[in-house]
Formats: C-alpha cells, structure tokens, sequence
C-alpha cells in the first residue's frame, strides 16, 4: 500500500546527474524544479509541478558548498510541505556534518543533532542516507532513517577484480573506530582483518602508532566510509608497506570529499586504486588515473521504491 499517490523526486544543486541517474533506474523524470540565489545569496527554491498528495523524494548531498547545499534542501522540504506533499523523504547520499557527533572536547558542540533538529523542524517525514560516519546519528532524529550500506558495491566489484584468487588479500580498517565497518566488510568478502591504531593529534592529521594484526606479503583492502583530505589514508597506507611489508594496496570509501591536497597526496602515495561511489560528485575535478568510481544509483533507486511501497528494504544490506 503505497503511502502517497505517486512517486516525485526533485533536487537541488549538490549532485544532479546522480539524482538524474536515480530517477532513470526508477523509470521517472525529475520533477521541473529551480534553485538559484536573489543577488545577495539568498536562496530561491520554484517547484513547476504539483506534489500535493505525492511521496517526495529530495536527492540532495550535503557536500562542499555544504552550507548552501543544506540549505537548499530544507527549503525545498519546506516548500513541499506548504504544497500539500503527502510524504517528505530527504534523501542525503552523503550527510555532511555527521564527524561532528559528539563532544570531543569541552564547549564543542554536536553539529550532527542540530543538522537533525532542522532537517526535522523544516517538515521532512523520514530520511534516506548511506554509510553515516557515525552509524549513532540515526537515534538523533525524531523520525525514521534508513542507512544504506555501499559495502556490496565494494564486494560485487573486489570479486570480479580478483576472480576469486583472494587467498592473499587482507581486509584493514584505517582506524579503531572504524572497526565495526570493516569487520562486516571482511565477513561479506570471506576475508581476515587487520586494524591500524592510529593517534589523532589534531583535525585532518593523525600519526599511525601500531598494526593490529599480519600485513606482510599480503595484498591490501583498506576500507572506510569517506576520504578528506587524504592525509590519514596516505599515512596509513605508507606505513603498511613500510613498517607492515605489505605488498600491493587499494583502498575503498563510500564518500569520496576530497578536499584540499588529497588529490596530490593520493598521486604521490602507494595505492594501487582507490574506489568511492557517486554519492559525491567529482566532475572533472579528478585528474589521477588511481581513482575510480562505482555508482549508487541502482541501490538508491530500489530503495526509494521499496519506501513508496512500503515494502521492506533490509535485503539491500546484504
């Protein structure tokens, strides 16, 4: 039993051609829509189609310029709701601001819940996001969240690269936190699992302290959600190789920021190849042969599916 009468999804400036993509997997259009600024920056959201009764879908990632893209989606969820949507889902491929959920330190804020409070407070009924940085968030709304996992992507595509001669690769977390994650990951590859204890001396730089685990001779799968700045990655990798005797290393994240000198600092480091998903743009920004990108449309499309029609969606994670 459907939920509204039919399917719309409209979206703003973050990442069209995913939101284009979605839409094709599905068999739809997007909806006539107009996002742009008045002279002073303000933003300026027109819808050119009905939505009253509809289940609106809003594909939109909080991605660099993440203020504004944010923005952007919670006017366009206010927009909808005061034209009579049946249901609101934001869809975030990426949910900027989720590094920020807890106190690390003393007066810091939590960021992660107040981007909850106002995605909620502008009239969004559920969400629909993938690979939280902090699986966590989802209890920081008042409504329900639906986390996608892009592990099966990284899995249908090690397989095939592979072609089932893994007996020599090693899956690594690049971090303790991380743990959780790549731990799903090994057991879905049928895979060991090594971890990389890492201290964090400030933002965006941190200094490998130990290797948990046998990395030597082995050829490398260092998974993670999202990739910055790259330092972190391009450490962890170095000292695999050096201080690990690792042999070969590719890397894989959901998200793929990469902001300031990540792409030099990838140029110039050990990986092999390095995977995201589409879940951020990447235009024609990328100018290194060793990044690759698997897109997240089908498994988005299915997903908006199964919530239109009320039908379960946990086969998705498997």
């Amino acid at each position: 039993m459907a939920h509204g009468k039919d399917i719309k999804i409209i979206c703003g400036n973050s990442n069209k051609p995913f939101a284009e993509s979605v839409c094709r997997n599905i068999g739809l259009r997007l909806c006539k829509t107009d996002v742009t600024t008045f002279s002073d920056g303000e933003i300026s959201v027109s819808l050119y189609e009905t939505v009253r009764g509809s289940d609106v879908f809003i594909i939109q990632s909080t991605c660099n310029p993440i203020n504004d893209h944010l923005m952007e989606m919670l006017i366009m969820v206010d927009a909808c709701k005061r034209a009579s949507a049946s249901r609101i889902t934001c869809v975030i491929p990426y949910f900027g601001y989720a590094r920020q959920d807890r106190k690390a330190k003393s007066r810091d804020p939590i960021s992660a819940k107040l981007v909850a409070n106002l995605i909620t407070s502008a009239g969004a009924d559920r969400v629909l996001t993938m690979d939280l940085h902090a699986a966590q968030i989802q209890g920081f709304f008042d409504i329900p969240v639906d986390n996608l996992v892009g592990s099966p992507l990284f899995v249908e595509y090690y397989n095939k690269k592979f072609s089932g001669n893994m007996d020599d690769v090693i899956i690594v977390s690049p971090d303790i936190g991380s743990v959780g994650r790549a731990r799903a990951f090994a057991m879905k590859m049928g895979l060991g699992l090594a971890i990389i204890d890492k201290r964090r001396e400030k933002v965006n730089k941190a200094e490998v302290v130990n290797i948990i685990g046998s990395v030597e001779g082995k050829r490398i799968i260092l998974f993670d959600d999202m990739v910055d700045t790259a330092g972190s990655l391009c450490e962890a990798t170095r000292a695999l190789v050096e201080r690990g005797g690792a042999k070969d290393i590719y890397a894989c994240a959901s998200h793929g920021v990469l902001s300031g000198k990540s792409i030099e600092r990838i140029d110039n480091s050990v990986i092999k190849e390095l995977i995201f998903t589409d879940t951020i743009p990447y235009g024609g920004k990328i100018a290194c042969d060793r990044i690759k990108y698997l897109t997240a449309a089908p498994l988005f499309a299915e997903a908006i599916k199964r919530i239109f029609e009320e039908v379960s969606i946990s086969t998705l994670f498997r």
